[in-house]
């Protein structure tokens, strides 16, 4: 008989159990996302299976937890506002475009076969209907500009020259309607010129302003509170006395805008259980992601607080390194938590693996194109567990960055992309799959190992 708590040993011949060099790395691993704390026992063959869910499986079911949540309405935003929303109602044509028949270049509006009488006053852009044009005659004209009536068309000023009377000739032959932009060439009104779900990008702010758009129905961002815990955090100097500088207070907010949300807040909560309760049920964000006390320890306040709360735990610990402890939680009905373990570049998997698909879903975000490109180096892997390890991209390889332990944020600081390591290892060349970070830039040839 074992002692309430603990393991019953596996028989020797139970072929599924773990050797004791595997063993030997999950305790390493465990350690490395809690220092000072003790992993819980491994899995067996014996029907227990641990509650963490393999990486890809944690990603699907933060997206699922997204769908099932009730239509968002759509919202109405200035157009200076809408970048990087999605368009919850299609870009239709409020006009031609162009409203009007335009002239391509600057030159000469020209009327029927040269050479051209030259008016003295020109056309240009801005302002009202011009003159019509007669048989033999020409105004100066602005690209922009309104097209007189009865023109044949435009003549380049390069394409033109004046005789010793003061007369136009061309240089070159000259085509009818030719440099004319025509009204409607480009939409007529009522066409359609975006679906809904197109995300909003420079170029379409672009093209709505020069439809007539001053403000987008769109689906609105989703809002996200921070909530910073942990009694050894300093938020300025250098560490001292066993606390240290809080790194994932200042990277969390313009991380999450990154990823689509709007940080409403951003609280120091410390390793306080009732501050935590009050934080979690007081706010009105759609996600919640906190720091840190998702394990087990005295000061894990996460766990007991959702307990109490009767949260519905989607996602309790992810077969990923770093950043197993990580925990996906359904509050309320229009509210999910994420967890996040304290050490940073665990913070980052998890952000990664649960907040980004979520928030994508939210805001109606396509899923991008998975895609992989072979390694520089061989990425040694965990016995059992994902690994995700930063990375520069260079030309057509991923070259691993050295610093990747949980702790580090020098390696991911760097780092254009998370390489997705299958469990076992990924060799030298091996096709490996990319987590673009938002803000990768590849190509730059800075690389800190």
């Amino acid at each position: 008989m074992t002692a309430p708590g603990t393991r019953a040993a596996a028989p020797a011949e139970d072929s599924d159990d773990l050797d004791v060099e595997e063993a030997l790395a999950l305790v390493r691993e465990a350690k490395d996302d809690h220092p000072g704390q003790v992993p819980a026992p491994a899995p067996t063959a014996h029907g227990e299976e641990h509650r963490a869910i393999p990486w890809r499986q944690a990603r699907e079911t933060a997206a699922r937890a997204a769908r099932a949540r009730a239509r968002r309405a759509p919202v109405t935003v200035p157009l200076g506002d809408t970048l990087g929303l999605v368009l919850a109602a299609p870009l239709d044509a409020l006009t031609d475009l162009p409203s009007f028949d335009t002239s391509a270049m600057d030159g000469w509006a020209v009327a029927g076969p040269g050479p051209w009488d030259v008016r003295d006053e020109g056309v240009l852009a801005g302002h009202a209907q011009p003159e019509p044009l007669t048989d033999g005659e020409a105004v100066r004209i602005a690209t922009g500009a309104r097209i007189p009536a009865d023109t044949t068309a435009v003549l380049r000023s390069e394409h033109g020259r004046s005789d010793a009377q003061g007369r136009l000739h061309a240089t070159r032959e000259l085509a009818h309607g030719q440099d004319i932009r025509p009204r409607a060439q480009e939409c007529r009104g009522g066409d359609q010129l975006l679906p809904v779900g197109t995300l909003v990008t420079p170029a379409v702010l672009g093209l709505a302003a020069a439809a007539g758009y001053d403000t987008l129905t769109a689906v609105p961002r989703p809002r996200a509170e921070v909530l910073v815990l942990g009694d050894e955090l300093l938020t300025e100097g250098l560490p001292h006395d066993g606390l240290i500088r809080d790194a994932l207070g200042p990277m969390l907010p313009p991380w999450l805008r990154a990823l689509g949300a709007e940080v409403v807040a951003v609280r120091r909560i410390g390793d306080d259980a009732e501050a935590l309760h009050q934080a979690v049920t007081g706010s009105a964000a759609d996600l919640v992601v906190t720091t840190g006390g998702t394990a087990g320890g005295p000061v894990d306040h996460v766990h007991p607080v959702l307990e109490r709360i009767g949260a519905e735990l989607l996602v309790d610990g992810v077969k990923v390194r770093p950043g197993h402890p990580m925990l996906l939680a359904r509050t309320k009905d229009a509210q999910h938590l994420v967890g996040l373990p304290g050490n940073p570049l665990a913070a980052v998997s998890g952000l990664l693996t649960l907040a980004e698909p979520l928030l994508r879903t939210l805001a109606a975000h396509p899923a991008p194109e998975p895609y992989t490109l072979p390694l520089k180096e061989a990425i040694q892997g965990h016995p059992h567990d994902t690994r995700l390890v930063p990375v520069v991209l260079r030309g057509d390889c991923a070259a691993p960055l050295h610093y990747n332990g949980p702790a580090m944020l020098r390696g991911i600081a760097a780092a254009d992309a998370l390489a997705v390591v299958p469990p076992g290892g990924a060799g030298q060349g091996q096709e490996t799959e990319l987590l673009d970070l938002p803000w990768a830039a590849a190509g730059i040839e800075v690389c800190f190992t």
